[in-house]
């Protein structure tokens, strides 16, 4: 190959290793808020009492008689009405928290309303307990 030519694929290769590096630095629109979506923090009463509604939709197509399930579907025990402390999740987060709980399987829903050892979908975990 000839210099000119050689250089020329050089700067080739150069030209394009930098583009891909622009688009691979570039932020993951979510990250960013870039769903045009503010990022307006959740209502809490409104969350729950969407979750409630949920979990007692969920429980009933799954065949759950949990107590968890006994809670979501009765109006004896009151809907929770605040994130923990120093807890901020923002509206996005309560959407795709409860489009997960939708579309889960029953057998991950199972593992939701343990009776003992409740689990809480990633999405679901806003305020992770920090570890000490």
């Amino acid at each position: 190959m000839s210099a000119p030519r050689a250089r020329a694929a050089t700067a080739q290769k150069l030209g394009l290793a930098l583009i891909v590096l622009l688009f691979c630095m570039a932020p993951t629109p979510g990250d960013i808020g870039g769903c045009g979506q503010s990022p307006d923090l959740l209502d809490a009463p409104t969350f729950f009492a969407n979750k409630e509604l949920i979990d007692c939709s969920r429980c009933d197509e799954c065949g759950f008689d949990e107590s968890a399930c006994s809670k979501a579907c009765t109006d004896e025990y009151p809907i929770a009405t605040a994130f923990p402390k120093d807890c901020y999740p923002l509206v996005h987060d309560g959407e795709v928290c409860l489009r997960a709980l939708r579309h889960a399987s029953c057998d991950d829903y199972a593992s939701y309303v343990d009776n003992f050892a409740p689990s809480t979908p990633s999405e679901c975990n806003f305020c992770p307990e920090k570890s000490r």
